[in-house]
């Protein structure tokens, strides 16, 4: 019997994987989705159905109930990043960026957030120097989250 490889498949729970049947890359707003439906690299149709919480990483899988894996890759995504080898500097940035709730990818001698002009205004103005970016985006998880990576 032929694996059916044409109709959608619902991914139902994540899994450790070293080989995958496809792929996909998705920004970071959609990696914190919990239910939705994605286009896989192959073209073929997917739904991704997790119990609500955490946020998928690049390089994470979800497989269906049938054992389908699917690899999930970071986009490219439009970021502005503070960099400073002074630690001090960086704390103050991430400090400013966590007061507005903004998700935030803490680097050894970088902050990064997604790209956002009000913010970007707001470092300037404390004598920040932003540099605008395109990299994927895998900021802090939070103290709530329950996965780990």
């Amino acid at each position: 019997m032929a694996i059916d490889t044409q109709s959608p498949v619902t991914l139902v729970h994540r899994v450790t994987a070293t080989e995958a049947d496809d792929t996909i890359e998705l920004p970071f707003e959609l990696r914190q989705k919990a239910r939705q439906r994605i286009v896989l690299r192959s073209g073929r149709e997917a739904f991704v159905k997790l119990n609500r919480g955490g946020v998928l990483r690049g390089g994470d899988c979800l497989a269906s109930a049938g054992g389908f894996v699917v690899r999930i890759g970071s986009a490219l995504e439009a970021l502005s990043e503070v960099t400073s080898d002074d630690n001090i500097t960086l704390a103050r940035a991430a400090y400013h960026l966590g007061n507005r709730h903004v998700w935030v990818e803490i680097g050894r001698h970088s902050v990064r957030y997604q790209r956002d002009h009000v913010l970007d205004h707001m470092l300037e103005r404390l004598d920040f120097r932003i540099t605008h970016i395109d990299a994927p985006f895998e900021p802090e998880a939070g103290a709530y989250d329950g996965h780990s990576h």
